[in-house]
């Protein structure tokens, strides 16, 4: 049984068990909510799993996925597979990712990680951390951020210090933290040292403005690299260069950037300012991003953005990937992958953020393909076929 079939096989034992153990007039039977989008496609790449953060505080996380072998999407599929598990996924996934045998969850406000077979989506484990982030591997080690303290704007004197956990990926128990700034977001590893960015985004008036360096060896933070102000996302390419992106503070003084960090000559070498990105995905030497920008004065968000840098290069090569005029459907792009066979490029739109959003599925002529409702604020993208490749954001 190939993993796209299994995954269906255990989607169709739930939905057999609800209906079984359903025997009162009463009863609620959930049913897998599926539908056709598109033609089946044969590649190395079967399907993608894509997890809906869900609104804060509306405990509505949920895990969809697209069968490319039959052109199908399957929406919350977590509560189908394990109806034993309580509460669902919980509040705000934040990160998803696969490592060996093993699916990573990273839920955000419920202070854990979910622990889950891979590509099956059965429950493992929960792992308790607090207001964590984001997630990445190497050597046998989950390694996860978090804030520490509460999500909560608060002055900074009240706040508590952010930490990178380190979890036993066999044991599946935390061995280890290291600290480092306020409110660390997303980590990339090179050559044995992790790499932090540190946002401090609890406080405008103070925001952090570096990458952490973690040794791996010691574990313990070694450097501190000054960037731009309220870092967010990190990504690097097979350069060792680190694109780091900053969310910027008040628009006017502070406005987002995209900066290109070398790890080997130690030194910032390219920065596209007033340039912002909500998620990014590499692609070879191709790095797309979709973003836009919040104006915190006039407190409302202004000027999408769907574009492709060419990291060798270092230069915007496309600051408009959507050709066909359907960029005008977004309200909020906001997460971003591509198909690592097809080159198809998939964009979420988190719509107003309480209600279901849309995935759009464009080929590299920017023209649409297939668009499909999802779970609340689609977000993170995993890719089920040939690990290695399909995943790149996440060697």
């Amino acid at each position: 049984m190939n993993k796209t079939r299994r995954i269906y096989h255990f989607v169709a034992v739930a939905c057999l068990a609800l209906l079984l153990g359903s025997c009162r007039n009463e009863d609620i039977i959930y049913i897998p909510d599926e539908v056709e989008v598109s033609r089946p496609e044969y590649t190395d790449v079967e399907g993608f799993f894509l997890l809906n953060e869900g609104n804060m505080q509306d405990n509505k996380c949920s895990l969809d996925y697209f069968d490319y072998t039959s052109g199908t999407y399957l929406r919350n599929i977590f509560g189908l597979i394990n109806p034993g598990v309580v509460m669902d996924m919980g509040d705000v996934g934040n990160d998803l990712q696969a490592y060996g045998t093993k699916m990573w969850a990273v839920v955000n406000c419920s202070n854990k990680v979910t622990v889950m077979q891979y590509p099956t989506a059965k429950f493992i484990k929960d792992i308790n951390i607090p207001n964590c982030r984001y997630i990445r591997f190497h050597k046998g080690y989950a390694y996860v951020t978090s804030y520490a303290g509460p999500v909560e704007k608060v002055e900074r004197k009240y706040q508590q210090q952010g930490f990178v956990a380190k979890i036993d990926t066999t044991t599946l128990q935390v061995v280890a933290r290291c600290l480092v700034g306020y409110q660390p977001d997303e980590l990339e590893i090179v050559d044995d040292k992790i790499y932090v960015a540190n946002s401090g985004g609890y406080d405008l008036n103070n925001l952090e403005t570096t990458i952490s360096v973690i040794d791996i060896a010691s574990f313990s933070e070694v450097e501190r690299i000054e960037i731009a102000p309220n870092l967010h996302r990190v990504r690097c390419d097979k350069r060792g260069i680190l694109w780091i992106t900053s969310r910027g503070g008040l628009l006017e003084t502070m406005p987002p950037c995209l900066v290109a960090y070398d790890t080997r000559k130690r030194r910032v070498v390219a920065r596209f300012d007033n340039f912002p990105v909500g998620d990014m995905w590499l692609d070879g030497d191709r790095l797309y991003t979709v973003g836009e920008a919040w104006n915190e004065e006039e407190q409302e968000w202004s000027g999408m953005a769907f574009s492709i840098i060419d990291t060798s290069t270092m230069t915007l090569v496309d600051d408009c990937f959507i050709t066909d005029g359907s960029d005008a459907l977004f309200q909020h792009p906001y997460g971003v992958a591509v198909n690592p066979v097809t080159k198809d490029i998939l964009v979420t739109d988190a719509m107003s953020y309480i209600t279901p959003g849309w995935l759009r599925c464009y080929g590299q002529d920017g023209v649409m393909k297939w668009q499909v409702r999802t779970g609340d604020i689609p977000a993170h993208f995993l890719f089920v076929g040939k690990e290695k490749q399909a995943n790149e954001n996440n060697d």
